[in-house]
């Protein structure tokens, strides 16, 4: 994870509340909807291809969420 401090990560998942837990409640916790998984998945690549991390395949699609990696959030 220290690489990773100061990244933006990102991931999909249908749970939005309990995915915010386990990365440790972020302040900057952002949200996107999305109403196709086809839609969900483009949007994580393209974010991956903008140095984004995180990796796709995550369980769910309904939301994405970004937050920028600090030492007291969890990847």
């Amino acid at each position: 994870m220290k690489n990773d401090l100061g990244k933006t990560y990102v991931g999909l998942t249908d749970h939005l509340e309990t995915r915010k837990q386990q990365h440790g409640n972020p302040v900057d916790w952002t949200t996107r909807p999305f109403e196709t998984e086809r839609a969900a998945r483009l949007w994580e690549k393209f974010c991956l291809g903008l140095g984004y991390v995180g990796g796709t395949g995550g369980a769910g699609w309904r939301y994405g969420y970004t937050y920028v990696v600090t030492g007291t959030t969890i990847e």
